[in-house]
């Protein structure tokens, strides 16, 4: 086989029961190399001339021995040398060294910055290991920690950028070694940076096998559910699909078996997810309520004293963007006859949501005030004050991107103004309405965002006249207006105060 001995692509299809493609037979004797930048050269001295640089992980047909040198053959270059006998580690690929080569995979899984070499011990492992074992509990535990090498190798090189270029040379030998074994990688565009992401294939495995692990399936589900992964230029019906797959992958982990923090992990996601499909559900005019109440039941189910130090930043990703989606959980009333102010809406261009404010007098041929959105529009929302003057409606332009439209009544007539969640670009956050203050001057709301990779909560007294905030506090309980005036249908459903 050109380009190297075998890929693990090949090996992964024999193991699941396919025919082995033909092939010639493999050497007795092999050695996959264990140190950075091995120097492959001419002949069995260090002042012979350098034919190549090999990186760990990569494997070696043994031809002989030459003083303290190997003489190799190297498939992948299709070049032979010597390398000295301290840099590789010798081995038959033979049934009998099977147990041997798992044990060495178990401790590089736990070993950062050693995954092309777990990654060739792994491929090692799966040519040397009888299919009845590939098939069973150490097979589901080489697929696992392959799809962990690999995931963690692709997280290393999304971040090499910012390594010195040593390290940055090391880093792209590595993933040449792993691309030598056949493992793929796709690179997306975000932040201004380049994201990596492995393809899955052994963590599909891992799910595909009856006997693996409820911790094996849970890394593999959370590895392949990885929203940085999802291609950014999916068309929206293609990213719907998309997001529904990943949904049912994260239905296959069992979280009753497993600890509290991965628990927490694959919950954490599962409200993300289901909180993205019901607004895309909505967005194509189909029920959401069933997807927004399980993200708001997955959330509620996070035990947050079992979260741990790395998962408090996904965690408040996962309440804000359902908290963003909660309005698909909430029955749309039926209209009444307006003697106040009320919203009503009505499709204007295609795409478009026109909403009108109308009531006794003004109905929707001649609204108080009317504007048009692409976004998504609750008005279940809407919300007038007592006074009658205002009226707060929850307005949805992205999947975790939850804005305020406030109505007033000014001297010339109606006005609406936009809040958003963050003076930022949308990326995840929402402002909510959160109750009004008797007199007509004020109004609470809530603001989460995650602004510049900085995550804030806010709890503000705005002034009605011009909507600039008179005080703010990161806990409800430090302003006297929200222990006072909070509306009880924002305390009972928000997520902000969880």
């Amino acid at each position: 086989m050109r380009g190297a001995l075998f890929t693990l692509a090949a090996l992964i299809a024999t193991s699941a029961g396919a025919a082995p493609a033909p092939q010639a037979p493999q050497p007795a004797s092999m050695a996959l190399v264990v140190a950075d930048q091995a120097p492959l050269r001419a002949a069995p001295r260090d002042s012979a001339q350098q034919q190549a640089q090999l990186g760990p992980g990569e494997l070696l047909e043994v031809r002989g021995e030459r003083l303290d040198y190997l003489q190799v053959y190297d498939h992948k270059r299709e070049r032979g040398g010597f390398v000295r006998a301290s840099q590789v580690r010798r081995t038959t690929l033979s049934a009998a060294e099977a147990p041997e080569l798992l044990s060495v995979i178990r401790f590089l899984r736990e070993t950062p910055g050693s995954e092309a070499l777990g990654l060739g011990f792994t491929a090692a492992y799966i040519q040397a290991a009888p299919a009845e074992a590939l098939r069973g509990a150490d097979g589901s535990e080489a697929f696992d920690a392959l799809g962990t090498m690999a995931d963690r190798l692709a997280h290393r090189a999304s971040f090499g950028a910012t390594l010195p270029k040593p390290a940055q040379a090391a880093l792209v030998a590595h993933l040449e070694v792993a691309t030598g074994y056949g493992i793929k990688f796709s690179s997306y565009e975000r932040e201004g940076r380049m994201q990596i992401c492995y393809d899955g294939e052994a963590f599909r495995r891992v799910l595909a096998m009856d006997v693996s692990q409820p911790q094996q399936r849970a890394r593999a589900a959370l590895s392949l559910t990885r929203p940085e992964c999802v291609d950014p230029n999916l068309k929206p019906l293609e990213r719907a699909q998309v997001d529904q797959w990943r949904a049912d992958v994260l239905e296959r982990v069992d979280t009753g078996a497993l600890p509290g923090y991965l628990r927490n992990r694959v919950q954490m996601r599962r409200a993300s997810l289901w909180s993205t499909l019901a607004y895309e559900r909505a967005r194509q005019g189909h029920d959401a309520s069933g997807a927004a109440q399980r993200a708001l039941a997955e959330l509620a189910g996070i035990a947050k004293g079992e979260l741990t130090d790395v998962d408090q930043a996904a965690y408040n990703d996962a309440a804000m963007r359902t908290n963003a989606s909660r309005w698909a959980a909430s029955p749309l009333a039926a209209a009444a006859p307006a003697r106040w102010p009320a919203i009503v809406t009505a499709p204007g261009q295609p795409g478009e949501t026109c909403v009108m404010l109308v009531d006794a007098k003004h109905d929707a041929d001649r609204p108080l005030a009317r504007r048009c959105t692409y976004a998504l529009v609750w008005p279940q929302s809407a919300t007038l004050d007592r006074e009658g003057n205002a009226l707060a409606l929850a307005v949805q332009p992205l999947d975790a991107w939850r804005e305020l439209w406030v109505f007033r009544k000014r001297a010339n007539g109606w006005s609406i103004d936009v809040l958003p969640p963050a003076a930022s670009d949308p990326d995840v956050g929402y402002v909510e309405f959160a109750g009004w203050v008797p007199g007509g001057r004020q109004m609470l709301v809530a603001r989460e965002a995650r602004d510049g990779g900085k995550f804030k909560r806010d709890f503000q007294v705005l002034r009605l006249d011009t909507l600039t905030v008179e005080r703010r506090a990161a806990e409800p309980k430090s302003l006297l207006a929200f222990q006072r005036w909070q509306d009880p249908q924002w305390k009972r459903m928000t997520v902000a105060l969880r």
